[in-house]
């Protein structure tokens, strides 16, 4: 029979995965290295040579996208349809198998699945019923408890609360959640897992059959699979020896909703007479950023271990570039995409990722100054961010009390008790009389028609609002927004929101406090200085108008020409010619939260591994000297990430200076009066020389030699006092 279609197209590695006989194997495959192939190309041989009916396979994915990709390749090479082949995610092939065998599932025939947003209002409505206090028990802190439990394959009577308040408060709510999905017919994602899990072991001869049916199981991405689908796996698999799985340890990034990587480490052990076999040989990315990625890496103690290698050359060193901060920064990306797109090539093939989603507000601008159209990949712009909208809302009430959309956005978050029906009072008195919301609301206190709750949570709501005002007159713009920000409750309230997506939220409120302290409405792109017939607006007014137009500028579309601006851990699956990484410093990158746990600070190395093979061609590393983060200068390192690359594969990117030293002796147009050999102090880094200068006006900047080492330093900032 000829296979030679099959064959030919595979390097050595990959034809041994394909052409492997019926075994359990694990194929390591490096970023770039053609793990779709090797899958498919493993279907339609098996097909082709072992006569494997489509029906007889089950291949699972992690995402929609990627299982009809593997379907339609499959179908190029055999050209023949598979439409009874089981090709789809894990929650997919749950669900097909629950709807199969509801009844043996104990689920209704016509059960429901709730998005995260049917989940949550679930929730509040069983916290609520328990007579529990959401502040004290958030509900959106009990849906993270719920799904985690699940994901552990556990439910509410295998929880041991050794007495705990916190477990025993929400294995209860967990308990109370469960029997209410059970009277109305509900399933959520993490159920469809569990549920399906304990129909393999409650129903011995439903899996018999399926273990029958299913000659060979195919399973892409296999270090994102948490401990309830590998569980699934290894009951359905059994003693078959027919379970394959494709992975890379060293792309683990999604620790922290629930992956676990030992999943693939400990693979070879559960599976006796398993073949390991790597794929390293790299289609994507030149030598220079494979060799870096490599020795990045390798700084992993907990890796099962491969080298990737390319045929097709080193390539242009790696190159790293040292700002002065996250404006600076911001510029010099920009700038060097601008100059790409002139060379002719194309804006969607750069890239700019970044940890946190916070970096994004001052690359945007950056993009805006220089027209250059961009889109956030998975992800909203800074100012439309639920968070910073709320704490927008927050700020426009202080500036106006009429402003009802704000009104109705922040009036309960945080939650203080204010229901559907006294809202609705307030609104049918402001239709009624046709005032604003605030006024209406100033009315029914006065009237002494309300109950004693419905009064408190308004009074309180209102006077809370005042006191904001009245504590930020004469205060900075930027001391403004951080009052705000700090008495509104909402810091408090995203901390309560365990995981990443907290953390992220309270780092952009941080970075909106940035925003305002280097917002100059002459700089801004959308301002107009008044003309002779308009009231020249406040800093405030002129922020909170600049912020609404950025959130209603729409950004590019997916099937526009945009640069791609995303975060690290969306850039998995990607590749781009040119990419940016920014943010590399020590506390941002790696983040200062993986420093306190265990085997994070190795997660942070593979998540900065997964961002350097994203990059085909061009590879840039940024970082600042100084960035403005929660309202607040931070000097911080290079990333370590940065010096684990060796020397020889990065280049500096060195911009000219502006000042001749040996012909100006004194720093010009500075905001000090400084000159080389000058004796400064600093109120972090004490007494210093300053050894050179360069630049102008706001962009100037010194270096400075103090006992700790030398630093540059921004003049407008680092507030330097002559000594002597």
């Amino acid at each position: 029979m000829d296979v030679s279609d099959i064959l030919e197209p595979l390097n050595e590695a990959q034809r041994e995965a394909v052409t492997l006989p019926k075994q359990s194997a694990l194929v390591l495959a490096g970023a770039g290295s053609g793990k779709t192939r090797v899958l498919t190309h493993r279907i339609a041989w098996l097909i082709k040579t072992q006569g494997i009916s489509p029906f007889g396979f089950l291949a699972v994915t992690f995402t929609n996208k990627a299982a009809a990709e593997m379907r339609g390749r499959i179908e190029s090479i055999l050209e023949m349809p598979l439409s009874g082949m089981w090709v789809g995610t894990f929650h997919g092939i749950a669900h097909r198998l629950l709807r199969r065998h509801y009844e043996e599932a104990s689920l209704p025939p016509n059960f429901q699945i709730m998005d995260t947003d049917d989940q949550l209002r679930l929730v509040k409505r069983v916290t609520v019923g328990l007579g529990l206090d959401e502040k004290k028990w958030p509900p959106r802190q009990a849906l993270w408890f719920i799904n985690s439990q699940k994901d552990e394959g556990l439910r509410p009577k295998n929880i041991e609360d050794y007495d705990d308040l916190y477990l025993k408060t929400n294995r209860a709510i967990y308990e109370a959640y469960q029997e209410a999905c059970e009277r109305g017919g509900m399933v959520d994602f993490a159920e469809l897992l569990l549920r399906a899990h304990e129909l393999w072991l409650n129903h011995p001869a439903i899996l018999r059959h399926y273990q029958e049916r299913f000659s060979e199981i195919l399973v892409d991405e296999f270090q994102d699979t948490n401990a309830v689908q590998y569980a699934w796996l290894r009951v359905l698999a059994g003693e078959n020896n027919n379970l394959l799985v494709v992975g890379d340890d060293d792309q683990s990034i999604y620790g922290w909703r629930g992956a676990r990587i030992e999943n693939i480490q400990r693979f070879s052990e559960d599976f006796d007479n398993s073949k390991t076999i790597r794929l390293e040989q790299n289609y994507r990315s030149t030598g220079s950023i494979l060799k870096a990625a490599n020795h990045l890496i390798g700084n992993n103690a907990e890796r099962l271990g491969k080298e990737l290698w390319t045929d097709g050359g080193d390539g242009d060193l790696i190159n790293l570039y040292s700002s002065y901060n996250e404006i600076d920064e911001a510029r010099y990306i920009a700038e060097r995409i601008n100059r790409w797109v002139a060379d002719g090539n194309r804006h969607d093939e750069s890239a700019i990722l970044y940890r946190s989603n916070a970096q994004s507000r001052v690359l945007e601008e950056a993009m805006l100054r220089l027209q250059l159209p961009y889109r956030i990949y998975g992800g909203q712009r800074f100012f439309e961010r639920a968070e910073i909208r709320n704490a927008l809302g927050y700020i426009r009430l202080v500036s106006q009390r009429d402003a009802d959309a704000a009104f109705e956005r922040v009036v309960n978050i945080p939650p203080r008790g204010m229901g559907n029906r006294t809202l609705e009072e307030i609104r049918g008195l402001a239709r009624l009389e046709q005032i604003s919301l605030w006024r209406a609301a100033e009315r029914l206190l006065a009237d002494g028609t309300l109950t004693a709750r419905k009064k408190n949570s308004i009074s309180g709501f209102l006077s809370l609002i005042e006191d904001m005002d009245e504590n930020t007159q004469g205060v900075e713009l930027e001391q403004l927004v951080q009052t705000v920000i700090e008495r509104s409750g909402l810091v408090s309230y995203y901390e309560r929101e365990r995981g990443e997506r907290g953390q992220a939220r309270i780092e952009n409120l941080g970075e909106l406090v940035s925003a305002a302290r280097s917002f100059d409405p002459e700089e801004n792109l959308t301002f107009n200085p008044p003309t002779e017939n308009e009231e020249e607006l406040s800093l405030l007014d002129e922020f909170l108008s600049h912020a609404s137009l950025e959130a209603g500028e729409a950004q590019g579309d997916s099937s526009e020409d945009c640069v791609q601006l995303m975060t690290m851990h969306s850039a998995k699956g990607l590749e781009f010619p040119l990419v940016f990484l920014a943010g590399m410093e020590e506390g941002l990158f790696p983040h200062r939260m993986s420093l306190e746990e265990p085997g994070r600070l190795e997660e942070e190395r593979r998540l900065c591994y997964v961002g350097v093979t994203r990059a085909m061609r061009h590879l840039y590393l940024t970082h600042a000297e100084t960035r403005r983060l929660n309202g607040t200068d931070n000097y911080n390192r290079p990333s370590r990430f940065v010096t684990e690359i060796p020397e020889e594969l990065i280049q500096e990117v060195k911009l000219k200076s502006t000042a001749v030293h040996s012909l100006v002796p004194k720093m010009q147009g500075t905001e000090g009066d400084f000159s080389l050999g000058q004796r400064v102090h600093h109120a972090k880094f004490g007494e210093g020389v300053v050894l050179n200068y360069e630049g102008q006006g706001k962009q100037a900047r010194v270096h400075v030699n103090f006992s700790e080492g030398s630093k540059w330093l921004m003049v407008s900032f680092a507030n330097l006092q002559t000594v002597g």
